[in-house]
């Protein structure tokens, strides 16, 4: 029995099967049962009190509405720390948590995959100054699948629920069955990182791991995606200016519907749908409602207003069309560097060779010893003279952490001199 099995049975009086033994045990319910849920300001100050007078780290997760309602906002808060136990915050009836983000301040969060949830925390008001991040220190470690339910089957031995991960999480009120999975969420978050936290130290890897979590802490939100309508599914097949016009017009039409109705955008109108209009160009509404995504269900005042912004699209002066290609900031698509640069090509293939080669030796993924935009950019513009010194500040430069560096510079240099060589 692993020392990672041995703290989850000691945690939870269930005896964990040997990893060839039988299947691992099903983890029905919380140890305390299902939390109710805090949904008034009395309430979640006695879970505030709670907290702060928890210990060691603390589990969170966050449940969100994606695929139903407008943005990425939190609709389920979910807390676990010894001493305090296991809390279920609604957001909606409590949307300001920052009397707990302050209690917590000190403690470590412990989270899935933390920068999925980071931002819609941060709109409530919490935010971590430390944080262990299971689901990357799981890729660090060099496991093959990642997910929360099997790290915890692989590392503790127990099976989570998988039923209620993609259910729309804004319903009211929510049903036992989605809380007790989300109380489960948390149950054994701590345990994993316990266990994973070992596991790196085993393997010479925990440094790295703290160092990729406290640049997550670090790095400030993202600025604003510039010309978000480009992300639109189906979009390169949208050739010409005018037609590139129209996705622009209704992809905005349909993010201001989306907006007021809080709705996911996808359920005002179809991606499929904004691009058959481009394509088509229709000069009327009746027209567009022969279109894939403009079926009899949609009415006339509907098909009136998506024609409006087809309208507004063909009315443009030429100078007002949007260009084909979203202008880069950076290196060319890696596809045409054979033609635009023949020897910037051969340097990508050998250092992407190179940062395989490297990977595989410290059984971790590819993008997480260095990020594929990374090296795309040292390789298009290299430093004059390709000495270990030179790449590793170039590749400092760049974003990339101490710790990868000190696995990549050596090599990348080589590679870059044996290129530039012809070797």
């Amino acid at each position: 029995m692993t020392d990672a099995q041995q703290t989850a049975e000691a945690v939870t009086g269930v005896v964990t099967p040997e990893p060839s033994g039988p299947a691992p045990v099903p983890l029905l319910a919380p140890r305390e049962g299902v939390p109710p849920v805090t949904a008034d300001v009395e309430t979640l100050q006695a879970v505030v009190e709670a907290f702060a007078a928890g210990r060691g780290p603390v589990a969170v997760d966050a449940e969100r509405a994606s695929g139903y309602r407008y943005g990425q906002r939190a609709y389920l808060v979910q807390l676990r720390r010894e001493g305090a136990g296991t809390a279920l915050i609604d957001p909606v009836a409590c949307p300001d948590l920052s009397a707990l983000g302050r209690v917590l301040a000190d403690a470590e969060w412990v989270l899935h995959a933390a920068t999925q949830d980071l931002p819609c925390l941060r709109d409530i008001g919490m935010l971590p100054t430390r944080l262990f991040d299971t689901e990357l220190a799981g890729r660090l470690a060099g496991f093959a699948r990642v997910g929360l339910g099997v790290m915890v089957e692989t590392v503790l031995g127990f099976s989570l629920e998988k039923g209620h991960s993609a259910v729309d999480w804004s319903s009211r009120p929510l049903p036992e069955p989605w809380l007790r999975y989300a109380a489960l969420d948390v149950e054994l978050l701590v345990d994993l990182r316990n266990a994973l936290e070992d596991e790196l130290a085993r393997q010479g890897k925990l440094e790295w791991a703290l160092e990729e979590f406290a640049a997550i802490v670090a790095a400030p939100p993202p600025p604003p995606r510039k010309d978000p309508w480009r992300r639109t599914s189906g979009v390169h097949k949208v050739r010409r200016r005018r037609q590139l016009a129209v996705v622009r017009e209704l992809w905005a039409a349909r993010d201001e519907v989306a907006r007021k109705r809080d709705l996911s955008p996808g359920k005002v109108l179809s991606d499929a749908a904004i691009i058959a209009a481009a394509q088509a160009s229709p000069h009327d509404w009746r027209t567009l409602a022969t279109l894939h995504g403009f079926g009899h269900r949609m009415g006339r005042r509907q098909l009136q207003h998506w024609q409006s912004a087809v309208d507004r699209a063909k009315a443009l002066p030429e100078a007002e069309l949007p260009q084909p290609g979203q202008p880069a900031s950076g290196p060319p698509p890696p596809r045409a560097w054979a033609e635009k640069d023949p020897a910037a090509a051969a340097r990508l293939s050998a250092a992407r060779s190179t940062v395989t080669s490297r990977a595989e030796e410290l059984s971790l993924p590819q993008e997480n010893l260095l990020a594929p935009d990374v090296v795309r950019r040292l390789c298009w513009e290299p430093p004059a003279e390709p000495a270990p010194d030179a790449v590793a500040e170039a590749l400092r430069g760049l974003g990339a952490r101490e710790w990868q560096i000190a696995q990549t510079a050596e090599p990348l240099a080589t590679a870059l001199r044996a290129d530039a060589e012809g070797v």
